[in-house]
């Protein structure tokens, strides 16, 4: 028997040529730990309609039609074989285009914000505030009981770069803008948004990088953005300026960031993802006195919220409509 897989758009057919409303929808859910069954328990309740159930790898085949799930493991999809759509419980998609057995023609859709965008915009507007006003040079001051005051900057001289400038990243963009700084934005294709000077494509990222004594990394991993910000992307930002990274951990070479740093050029860094997380306990950014770490809470992932959405795709998706939001996996997000 042939899969149903065409989820393309505006129908949604299962095989035999039924449509999606005449049936009763299986939605299996997988998410890691011990917080599958509270995932799996709100998604039943805000979609009575559906037939919910948590992935077990010692339950038979669900025969499920979506898939709800944070990096699911391989052999969910090895023994599901009727799932039309899948929806990915997080924004970047990277984990989900890396499961070998999630065959290429079934769509992945992701969260759209879920809460996410404003949580990203107020740790970003942090980590601006804290170097724009010199608080790490205060604490240390003050380690020392020394009393000092330290020459104010002006905004206008405190340009802050956005790498990125999808949901996330323009709400970033947006927010910073707000506070009176000049911003600028790069992103693969230009794009527009008020207050925010647009540069796009390789040609455009080293002037980007130039002027901004700010970089804010908020771009999702694909082979064109894994290591944008190297030794020379580093190299083109101004002296003591300061980097933050909440998009992907492969968007920094951390070696070429920690060389930056101990050399002075780059000022600081305040990084909330990284290549291996759990960040190493012996890895030197823990230890490094310029380097703040935070463990992947930028932006987290709130049930309630992004469930609500998820079940609204799905309901969307049954009804044969249009459902927003759908991966691209050539560009990997």
């Amino acid at each position: 028997m042939a899969r149903n897989r065409t989820l393309r758009g505006r129908t949604c057919r299962r095989t035999g040529g039924r449509h999606c409303s005449a049936l009763r929808v299986r939605v299996l859910v997988s998410f890691p730990g011990e917080a599958l069954a509270r995932w799996a328990d709100a998604l039943a309740r805000l979609l009575p309609e559906a037939e919910v159930r948590a992935w077990s790898a010692d339950a038979p085949p669900f025969d499920a039609d979506y898939v709800a799930a944070f990096r699911p493991p391989a052999e969910l999809f090895a023994r599901e074989q009727r799932v039309r759509a899948v929806f990915n419980l997080a924004a970047g998609a990277e984990a989900m285009l890396s499961v070998p057995t999630l065959d290429p023609s079934i769509p992945i859709y992701r969260l759209e914000d879920a809460g996410m965008a404003g949580q990203m915009a107020d740790y970003a507007s942090y980590a601006v505030l804290r170097w724009y006003r010199d608080m790490d040079r205060y604490a240390e001051q003050a380690a020392r009981g020394e009393w000092k005051q330290l020459k104010p900057r002006r905004k206008i001289d405190f340009t802050v770069g956005v790498l990125g400038l999808g949901e996330m990243g323009g709400a970033v963009a947006r927010r910073i803008a707000s506070l009176g700084f000049p911003v600028r934005g790069w992103s693969r294709a230009p794009r527009q948004i008020d207050r925010v000077a647009p540069f796009a494509g390789r040609d455009g990222l080293l002037p980007f990088l130039a002027d901004s004594r700010v970089v804010i990394a908020a771009l999702p991993l694909t082979e064109e953005t894994r290591g944008i910000l190297d030794r020379n992307a580093f190299a083109q930002m101004p002296a003591g300026s300061f980097v933050v990274n909440v998009g992907r951990g492969g968007l920094v070479i951390e070696q070429d960031l920690l060389n930056a740093l101990d050399s002075g050029h780059i000022g600081g860094a305040m990084l909330d993802v990284f290549a291996t997380e759990p960040l190493p306990p012996d890895h030197p950014f823990w230890r490094h006195p310029r380097v703040t770490v935070t463990p992947h809470v930028s932006a987290v992932t709130l049930r309630d919220v992004s469930l609500a959405q998820v079940a609204e795709k799905i309901r969307r998706c049954h009804r044969g409509e249009t459902v927003t939001g759908r991966v691209d996996r050539a560009r990997g997000y």
